[in-house]
């Protein structure tokens, strides 16, 4: 029987504080990334998981989750959606959003997802670990939010 190949999506924010830095988390490969994750399905059988109902909204509730931030997804970038291998054979496509943060002024949250988190001006951005397709999607937030 055919079982057609499936791609793993994953939904990235670009979250600035209230001093413009951006909020990255560090994974296990200790490489810098934008907050985000997959899209939840719900539980089978209509459990206590519900479906997410938009990637946006998926993206709001994962960055509550890994830093404590309550954002809203706004733009989709341009330029943000790209295939990423993270190990050789895995690809993901990334979706990255702008995210207006609602909480600015409050401290980010380290979850047990991550290895470490941090705050990042913009010229700090080239200078880190992290794919070139994270580094475009920051650049294109930091240009719309600022012209």
């Amino acid at each position: 029987m055919y079982k057609p190949s499936l791609w793993p999506v994953s939904v990235k924010g670009v979250a600035l504080d209230s001093q413009d830095r951006v909020l990255l988390l560090k994974n296990e490969r200790s490489e810098w990334e934008l907050p985000g994750g997959r899209l939840e399905i719900g539980a089978e059988g209509g459990g206590s998981a519900p479906a997410d109902d938009s990637p946006a909204k998926a993206l709001e509730r994962e960055i509550a989750e890994e830093t404590g931030w309550v954002v809203t997804a706004d733009a989709e970038l341009a330029g943000g959606t790209w295939i990423y291998e993270p190990i050789p054979g895995r690809r993901v496509l990334i979706v990255t959003y702008g995210c207006r943060v609602l909480t600015p002024d409050r401290a980010p949250a380290l979850s047990h997802e991550h290895k470490e988190i941090g705050l990042f001006h913009r010229s700090e951005v080239d200078t880190l670990s992290m794919p070139a397709g994270y580094k475009h999607s920051i650049a294109a937030w930091y240009e719309h939010s600022q012209g």
